[in-house]
């Protein structure tokens, strides 16, 4: 109906804007009939608020070694080495609990929980606190019918705050909280990839893996997945990675300790009241870790810096990843005229390695993890080729498989299904999980066999001829009426992109890839030590907050400050669709601006998108030109970068991050529209469509501009020429990186000279 409209107004010649006025009128119209037929899903969650705390009468506090416990009249306040770890709220409760069930609304990946509680305990009795060998025991009662007794025992961290073990032994209760003190107005970071203003203070967060969504807000698209994929629209409270993890401006942290049960529980955070943060999980214990430091990046390195990470191998540093599919001939094609336009190319993605479909949402693969003889009938020729020219190969995988029936190679979902290797359904058959155009079922990675047998289907078949790494994909779409060779699905639905990250190492390991190149998008608290790089999902192909270029960024600031050292977007956005009144395709533009975005991140990668046919490419005569100077802004960075990316992989800090976590406490800490690479590097870029300036909160100091060398004052916030092709970046004019940074631009003809 709305093609033929279209039609008709176009022979008439009506004005545009009345054209898509009229339009607009007819999907609200729709909108109306939508939401009268049928509610959209939506989350529920609630959770249990404190109230009254309490000291039973001669209560005091209790010191070991260099840890303290001090007993105020109206709060609990931790110490180590005489400074504050954490404090409870003022006059509440910092201990809670729920008799409170969850359940969950689920379609093609995206899960909706709602929590009925059905018995609060919200005022909380502090009995002793007292030492216990090296340790601070604090005991009490939450008070109501039956009283819930708890625990919490307090010790030092190796790496720094503490370690506390929370408990009750009710078997009345199915959540605890934890609530924990700031000072009122403090901003609140982290909970994992949250693509939302890095302060997310005022929400209630489902801590929950599952599809981000496709618009998040922006309009007309969200309504139309609303309406037409049962809530695929999504929310800001909607992430592949949802941990229960944060850091405050005070410069305290709290984070569920990842490696145990209940890190993966399902949780809710609570930033609502501005003098504290709760976290409520689905558990009767809570390991929590407790952190405390004098700066940003020193409170990131104690919370996250104790893990043994992979370094991320140095030929991602050469150049742009590019982004290619279509066969053998194309792949050729396409690096022959980048190289010979000045692009530095330090390797291809293939994602359609193993066969390509066509859906309604636009072109799909085949999860047979196979190479495609069709389009490929040389691929191993095709990698060494490539190899021999100093470009590697990567390629994709995810933890599903599709029936191969009739196609070449072996049928590894028949064998997965004859050896049960796959998730279940109610009736014991392998859960066919619908794709939007086919139907596939994730591997069984609670089975340590069928775990062993897809790390092998990886080494030999994903990793086979020369391939040097792979975009890991999904992870969390775990159902939660899945059967398991063990577990619940239920509990184990937030700890399933572990396991799939368990299974990807190992395959990596038996291919014999010590330099193994993965990302992934979807997340746990404790997968810092198997992934060396993580990528952003699926944005749409716009410049917004909401689910656009400007939304990666928050997402890549609020993941770096949870645990995600190294993480990127795909270079140009991902998700494109024709939504009647508004064909989301790229602009030239929106291309080059998101390429002069990743020319200053950790991996410059590119992506054809979901519609490649109807989307600029960097490849495309017309874009060459810019695509090769951001891949030389990327090349000439790489000495510097070299020890950012050390830094991110030893002590945890993100190598890309928010001013805040270099200049806390600064008016340029507010500002949720620029970033640094490292501790030298600003960067201020471009999100709104046909500006040629950007918006720069500086930090105290005089900064310079790498590209022109103009100076600017710090503690003020500036509007810099940023004209297409010049993007605006500094350093610090007493940094010594300056002039190195300046030098290596001006070899390769990208700034002016001093």
């Amino acid at each position: 109906m709305s093609t033929a409209v279209v039609r008709r107004t176009r022979r008439r010649r009506w004005p545009r804007r009345l054209l898509v006025s009229l339009v607009v009128l007819a999907l609200v119209a729709a909108a109306g009939l939508v939401t009268w037929a049928r509610t959209f899903p939506a989350d529920d969650v609630e959770v249990v608020r404190p109230t009254k705390l309490t000291f039973a009468p001669g209560v005091g506090g209790a010191r070991v070694q260099d840890l303290e416990a001090v007993v105020f009249g109206d709060r609990l306040q931790l110490q180590r080495n005489e400074r504050v770890v954490w404090t409870s709220p003022i006059n509440q409760s910092f201990v809670t609990a729920a008799k409170a069930t969850v359940k969950y609304d689920d379609h093609h990946g995206y899960f909706w929980p709602t929590v009925s509680t059905g018995r609060e305990w919200t005022t909380q009795r502090v009995d002793s606190v007292r030492a216990q060998g090296d340790r601070i025991v604090v005991s009490g009662v939450l008070t109501g019918s039956p009283q819930v007794p708890y625990t919490m025992t307090i010790a030092p961290r190796a790496a720094g705050g503490l370690d506390v073990q929370l408990s009750t032994t009710s078997t009345a209760v199915d959540a605890i909280g934890f609530q924990t003190g700031r000072t009122p107005g403090r901003g609140v970071h982290g909970f994992g990839e949250q693509f939302d203003s890095f302060d997310l203070s005022g929400r209630l967060i489902p801590l929950l893996v599952r599809e981000q969504g496709v618009g998040r807000g922006e309009q007309p698209v969200t309504f139309l997945a609303d309406a037409t994929q049962h809530g695929a629209g999504g929310t800001r409270q909607m992430t592949y990675a949802a941990y229960p993890t944060f850091v405050t401006d005070d410069l305290r942290g709290v984070r569920v300790s990842p490696t145990s049960p209940e890190a993966g529980a399902f949780a809710v955070a609570d930033t609502r009241n501005g003098d504290r943060v709760g976290l409520q999980v689905w558990s009767r214990t809570l390991h929590l870790e407790l952190t405390a430091a004098e700066s940003a990046t020193g409170l990131i390195t104690q919370q996250q810096g104790a893990v043994t990470r992979p370094e991320l191998a140095s030929w991602t540093q050469d150049g742009l990843i590019v982004g290619v599919q279509g066969g053998s001939a194309k792949v050729r094609d396409t690096v022959r005229r980048l190289k010979a336009a000045g692009v530095r190319v330090a390797g291809v993605w293939i994602q359609d390695w193993a066969g390509q479909r066509t859906t309604g949402f636009g072109d799909r693969l085949w999860w047979t993890w196979q190479p495609d003889p069709t389009r490929y009938p040389d691929w191993k020729g095709l990698v060494a080729e490539l190899q021999s020219q100093g470009i590697r190969t990567t390629t994709y995988v995810n933890p599903f498989l599709t029936d191969a029936t009739g196609r070449p190679g072996t049928n590894l979902y028949a064998q997965a299904a004859d050896r049960g290797y796959l998730i279940r359904d109610a009736a014991g058959k392998p859960y066919q999980q619908d794709q939007g155009g086919f139907s596939a079922t994730m591997v069984d990675f609670t089975n340590p066999a069928a775990r062993q047998w897809f790390s092998q289907v990886i080494a030999q078949h994903v990793l086979a001829d020369g391939v040097v790494g792979f975009m890991a994909d999904f992870g969390e779409g775990l159902p939660m009426d899945a059967r398991l060779h063990s577990g619940d699905a239920r509990t184990l639905h937030n700890r399933w992109p572990k396991l799939w990250a368990d299974t990807v190492k190992a395959g990596c390991a038996a291919a014999g890839r010590t330099d193994c190149v993965t990302w992934f998008r979807s997340g746990t608290p404790d997968m810092a030590g198997d992934t060396p790089l993580f990528w952003n999902g699926d944005q749409l192909v716009t410049w917004s907050a909401d689910d656009g270029l400007a939304s990666s960024l928050l997402g890549t600031f609020s993941s770096g400050v949870s645990g995600w050292a190294l993480n990127h977007s795909d270079l140009g956005g991902y998700t494109s669709v024709n939504a009647v009144v508004k064909n989301y395709v790229r602009s030239p533009e929106l291309l080059q601006r998101w390429g002069e975005v990743a020319a200053f991140g950790v991996v410059l990668r590119s992506h054809e998108g979901n519609r490649p046919a109807q989307n600029r490419q960097v490849y495309d005569a017309a874009e060459l030109a810019a695509t090769a100077r951001n891949s030389r802004i990327f090349a000439a960075l790489a000495p510097y970068r070299a020890t950012v990316l050390a830094e991110a992989t030893g002590d945890g800090i993100p190598a890309v991050r928010h001013t805040w976590v270099n200049w806390p406490n600064t008016t340029a800490a507010a500002n949720d529209r620029q970033f640094f690479l490292g501790r030298s590097l600003l960067v201020a870029p471009v999100l709104a469509e046909g500006s040629r300036t950007a918006t720069v909160s500086f930090p105290p100091g005089t900064w310079v501009n790498i590209f022109t060398g103009a100076s600017y004052s710090g503690g003020l916030t500036t509007d810099v020429p940023a004209p297409l092709g010049t993007p605006a970046a500094f350093v610090s004019a007493d940094d010594p990186w300056l002039p190195k940074i300046r030098a290596a631009l001006q070899t390769q003809g990208l700034s002016t000279a001093n």
